[in-house]
């Protein structure tokens, strides 16, 4: 393993590997823009951001606030918000409030759940959200251009009790692919990238921005909110001469474990909050490593001690343990059971297959979908019209049987539900795991299960954005 300290690689090693890469670490979470306790007005627009380090140039890009990532939105569970979204793109938008479970028509699907947002144009988002935990938002109108320009910011609805720990921390965490001279550089819709793991940059950030290490204390107990943001990048993250717990995965809470192999796995747009109680020494740095890609790895940032003496001798007397969220169970013996095949990619003979391929928006990719489920395409981001490849009757248990029969990893969304994950390959899976963006590894079979319990067209899709917007993508109505 080549772990790589922070520079820019040459233009000829980001050609040679597609993945060089910068490093990044934290900083605080940026304040949000607040009407009132639960009403916001965020603000999609162009600006700048100094994402390679104080001694690089600024980048232009399209951020919410002016900020990378766009600013906190801190809501309380149960409790209704108010989000006011202005567009000063020059394109059409929408915001989707990902992984939480709210109204169809707040769900910010174009054409599909909402009207998209014309420049000069606002949207008022309004719902309740029933469960506590780490969440996002960004654009799902040109999806992969957006989020991959900047467009993206957390959400953290918090308990109705406050949880025990020292700290809570967001790590915001993005990639880019930068040019030498630090700007975004152009390609998105790359066809060949679409077709195999899509646009991974070459930028590490956490946060928005590149810095050493992150400040900590011997003895305190940390709640980390990792949030993966990327548009394509899948990361493996060790924290070295720690061990995280995890206790909730995408936003919901499960069992505390430590991850297999010391490794936590996010996906595109997975979310995982962990416990970490500092049993360093006062003084060392303690790295955090990526080493999802062979032969890439690179190391994150680096967890700092300061010199004083632990803040407890012991870890903190504390259970760590979230409190659940209302999340309906299935009747897994009552179930209805369906099939969700994912298919496609490079080698994989679809490239010129035109049969039953729904097609819309596929910004220059080609005349023919790259990717299906169940021999099926949607591609773009979302359109009115959009038949329902299943429907199932309000308040039925589902259990999807969901296979992956590609060469490529695939995170796969549902909206407006979260999903039971009951077992893989075979496998039962512990933890009682509930997940909204279950990640799939080639030639996997992952089985979920959920109440259809909201009521809509909701879209099932990888969050690999480039696998996105050439046809792995569905939707599923709940009657």
């Amino acid at each position: 393993m080549s772990t790589e300290s922070n520079s820019l690689v040459s233009r000829r090693g980001l050609l040679r590997t597609g993945a060089g890469l910068l490093l990044a670490t934290a900083l605080p979470p940026l304040p949000a823009r607040a009407a009132g306790a639960s009403e916001y007005r965020i603000v999609a627009a162009p600006a700048r951001a100094r994402l390679a380090g104080d001694s690089r140039p600024e980048t232009d890009v399209w951020a919410y606030d002016g900020t990378i990532p766009g600013s906190l939105v801190r809501l309380r569970q149960g409790e209704k918000a108010r989000l006011v979204v202005e567009n000063r793109l020059g394109q059409e938008t929408t915001v989707h409030w990902h992984g939480i479970r709210l109204p169809n028509a707040m769900d910010g699907v174009p054409g599909l759940t909402q009207p998209p947002i014309r420049p000069g144009g606002s949207f008022v988002y309004e719902f309740t959200p029933p469960d506590a935990g780490t969440f996002w938002y960004h654009p799902h109108a040109n999806s992969l251009e957006q989020l991959g320009r900047g467009l993206a910011g957390p959400v953290i609805v918090e308990e109705r009790e406050p949880v025990a720990v020292d700290r809570d921390l967001l790590w915001f965490l993005a990639d880019w692919r930068l040019t030498e001279d630090v700007g975004i550089a152009s390609g998105f819709g790359n066809r060949m990238e679409a077709a195999m793991s899509g646009r991974v940059g070459n930028t590490v950030t956490l946060n928005g921005r590149v810095s050493e290490a992150e400040a900590v204390r011997a003895g305190e107990r940390i709640r980390l909110r990792l949030v993966n943001g990327s548009l394509a990048r899948i990361m493996a993250l060790r924290f070295e001469g720690h061990r995280p717990v995890i206790v909730a995965i995408d936003g919901q809470p499960c069992d505390p474990h430590e991850p297999e192999g010391g490794r936590i796995l996010l996906g595109p747009a997975m979310r995982v909050d962990v416990m970490l109680d500092m049993q360093g020494e006062p003084g060392r740095r303690y790295g955090v490593v990526d080493d999802f890609y062979d032969g890439l790895s690179y190391r994150l940032t680096r967890l700092a001690y300061d010199g004083r003496p632990p803040i407890r001798e012991h870890p903190l007397d504390a259970p760590l343990e979230l409190p659940r969220n209302p999340l309906p169970e299935s009747d897994l013996a009552a179930s209805e059971r369906h099939d969700l095949t994912l298919q496609g990619g490079m080698m994989s003979g679809m490239g010129g297959m035109q049969g039953g391929g729904m097609m819309h928006g596929t910004m220059g990719m080609g005349s023919s979908p790259v990717w299906a489920i169940n021999g099926m395409s949607m591609t773009g981001d979302g359109h009115a019209g959009m038949e329902p490849a299943l429907t199932f009757q309000r308040g039925r248990s589902i259990m999807l049987v969901l296979r992956n029969e590609t060469a490529w990893w695939h995170p796969m969304h549902f909206h407006g539900h979260s999903l039971r994950v009951l077992s893989r390959n075979g496998k039962p899976v512990p933890h009682r795991q509930w997940q909204d963006t279950v990640l799939m590894a080639p030639k996997d079979v992952v089985e979920v299960a959920f109440v259809a319990d909201n009521p809509g067209d909701w879209m099932l899709h990888c969050h690999v954005m480039d696998h996105q917007m050439t046809g792995l993508m569905t939707v599923l109505r709940v009657a």
